[in-house]
């Protein structure tokens, strides 16, 4: 798996950078786990555009992805690893051996043929899914619950991981992509290893029109409306708009927006490192 560039033959191609997908198997998807998706193209029920700049895009079909890893002690063969439209990681076809199929979310370094499992006594190998109580210390892992038997919630996005640096009690301590360290109950389950397709981030669409595929609309800047529709705009010539602001004159650089009684905030033992976000 890796970055695939492009010559510049067409403006298109010039800083197009995508990624070569040779770590994906097949393109025929397991039909009694697909569903209907539609699009809203950022409308509600009645009709009106709710949500700016969503539209157009290529038709989805969405996969049922197995986020609690709720069959315990059987094994399952890796049949295949996909492409899932919906999201950003890999997703993989498992097959176990009382005969039913499932997606899950694929591993780094998952191959086809490889036998997973998930339990509460199993070995701590990439793919199997345990509680956190059962994990060595200094262990990636991905798809964590918050509460136990919800299923996976966070560390879901491709190449993240988050590290399991401490146990006390009831609960473990783990490092999050952000840097934030945090609290999670010892019962909650999680999965060994660290998303698939690391090098998305690296990938570059290189024109307009491919954006658009994906069902996003060009998007309007504020500084070039008018008065009435947003506080950073109007003025002669190019005005800068002032201070930035949102379209509701809220401040947006600097502004905390969590809630300071959030109560998930005595889970959290240190906030995530200044300037996450940015390539600074």
């Amino acid at each position: 798996m890796g970055v695939k560039r492009f010559r510049p033959l067409t403006p298109g191609q010039r800083h197009k950078a995508t990624n070569d997908n040779k770590d994906i198997t097949t393109n025929v998807p397991e039909k009694s786990l697909l569903r209907p998706h539609k699009s809203s193209g950022g409308r509600n029920r009645t009709g009106k555009m709710t949500m700016r700049y969503i539209g157009g895009g290529h038709k989805r079909r969405y996969r049922v992805i197995d986020f609690k890893r709720d069959k315990h002690d059987i094994p399952a063969l890796v049949k295949t690893i996909e492409y899932d439209p919906m999201r950003t990681g890999r997703i993989a076809l498992l097959q176990y051996s009382d005969g039913e199929k499932r997606y899950i979310l694929a591993p780094q370094g998952l191959q086809v043929g490889q036998t997973i499992v998930s339990g509460q006594n199993v070995a701590p190998n990439v793919g199997n899914a345990m509680p956190l109580s059962n994990i060595p210390l200094g262990t990636i892992v991905h798809n964590i619950e918050l509460n136990p038997g919800q299923g996976g919630k966070f560390i879901r996005s491709a190449g993240t991981y988050a590290q399991l640096t401490s146990k006390e009690g009831t609960y473990v301590t783990l490092k999050m992509p952000s840097g934030e360290i945090r609290m999670v109950l010892a019962k909650c389950m999680a999965v060994v290893g660290s998303v698939s397709n690391t090098d998305h981030s690296l990938e570059r669409h290189g024109k307009a029109g491919r954006i658009r595929w994906f069902g996003r609309r060009p998007r309007t800047r504020a500084v070039v409306m008018n008065p009435v529709d947003h506080p950073m705009g109007g003025g002669e010539g190019r005005a800068s708009g002032g201070q930035p602001r949102s379209r509701k004159g809220t401040g947006l650089r600097g502004q905390k927006t969590r809630n300071k009684t959030k109560a998930s905030n005595r889970y959290i033992i240190e906030r995530r490192t200044k300037g996450y976000g940015s390539k600074k």
